[in-house]
This record gives C-alpha cells, structure tokens and sequence, in this order.
C-alpha cells in the first residue's frame, strides 16, 4: 500500500466573512503587522475584528474522528509549520504517493496549470506533487466554509487523480505514514494560536515544529507609536 500523507490546514476550522478573505504573501507582515493593522481599522469603526471570524468546535473531536477512518502508521512522522507549503516537501522526502487534505483551499494553484510553472508556494503545493509526478492521487476534504467548489479547478481536475470528499462518508482506510499541520497565520488569527497549538498537541503523535514563529496579540498595550507603524503596513 502506498504511503499516505495526511495535511491539514488550521483554516478547516475557521470562518471568515467575505471582506477579509484575500491572498496574502507569507511573511512577518501578514503573520502579526496585517492583524494589528486590521484590529485598529476596525477599531477606528467601532467594531471588534473577532467579530468577522469563527472557530469551529469541531477541531476538539477531529483526531478522533480521523483515527476512526483512517490507519496509522505505528511510526508516523508528523510535522507543524506556519506555512502548507512545507506539505511538499514532507511528500517529496518521504514518499507518500497519496495526499489526503483537509482543508478551506485546495491548494491545488490558481490560475489553471499556469501556476504549477510557479515555485513551490502555499497555494499550489498540491498542484505541484500532482505535475511533478511525486503522488498518484490526492483527496480534498474542503472545509465546511470554504468559498472554493471543485469546478473552479476544472482543468486541473481533468489532467490529475483528484477526488473531492467528505470525511462522513469516505470509505477508503488509508494507512497514513505522515501528518502535517500548518497554521496558516496569513489566514488564521492570532488570538486563536493557543487553540492551535491544543489541536496539534491532540493529534497524539510527536512532531517537529517548522518555521512556525509565536504571535504576540495583546493590541491592548500597543503606544501610540506601534499604533501608526501597523497602520502603515
């Protein structure tokens, strides 16, 4: 049986309204600065910036109901990083052939296969396992409040094994010899990063930590001076 990768994206959980969903590059500025920069806008207009995100409860029972459908390895490797592009990698490296994502995005590029002529990113990882020839197939479970639909990747559906599922009625039985988790601080907000760190910590394997940096959120004590720095980000 092939090898079998296991990627989830901390965003499965969370819901955003539509005015902050949006591409960002993956870098300090859109990790920390852009969330102070948004809480003080919103702040400017009398409204609380939690007010445009939700966590799902779900995250507190998600490795149980995995553990119920899927095999694991005895020696899984897992990993947790910031950004999901590390997902290449840990395939590449480990030889999964198979890639099961859960996930608010598919990752799979945008922009048809143009976007796999690209590097490596956050947004066409999986798109570039699939043209590189480095898995056979890949499963997306999108999240509950995905604004995607598989139809927006038509193309690329036509070209490579991608099948889009739900965790409630899949049937294959895996055996996953790799987890990653990545945090997608571009995405999800700081003040849920304890939460996060709960989820993975309840995934009940040992991992390594990639790339995946503490955030400060305490906009509360920010001076003046901080003030204008992060609305000028």
């Amino acid at each position: 049986m092939s090898k079998c990768l296991v990627s989830v994206d901390w965003d499965y959980f969370i819901y955003t309204k539509e005015e902050y969903w949006g591409s960002y590059i993956e870098n300090k500025r859109s990790l920390v600065d852009l969330w102070y920069k948004r809480y003080l806008m919103e702040k400017s207009k009398g409204r609380d910036i939690k007010e445009f995100y939700r966590l799902s409860p779900d995250w507190k029972t998600f490795w149980d109901n995995i553990k119920k459908r899927f095999s694991f390895a005895e020696d899984v490797s897992a990993f947790v990083s910031d950004s999901h592009a590390l997902s290449y990698d840990i395939a590449k490296e480990y030889g999964c052939r198979t890639v099961c994502l859960f996930d608010s995005h598919a990752d799979l590029g945008y922009g048809g296969l143009s976007s796999l002529c690209f590097e490596v990113n956050c947004s066409n990882w999986l798109g570039m396992l699939l043209g590189d020839r480095q898995i056979e197939e890949a499963y997306i479970f999108y999240s509950p409040y995905t604004a995607e639909k598989p139809e927006d990747f038509r193309q690329i559906n036509g070209m490579f094994n991608i099948k889009y599922c739900s965790i409630d009625d899949f049937g294959n039985n895996f055996t996953v010899s790799d987890v990653h988790v990545c945090r997608s601080g571009a995405w999800t907000p700081p003040w849920y990063d304890e939460k996060f760190a709960e989820f993975t910590d309840a995934m009940g394997f040992t991992y390594k930590t990639v790339d995946c940096p503490a955030r400060d959120w305490e906009p509360e004590n920010l001076d003046y001076s901080q003030q204008i720095n992060y609305l000028l980000a």
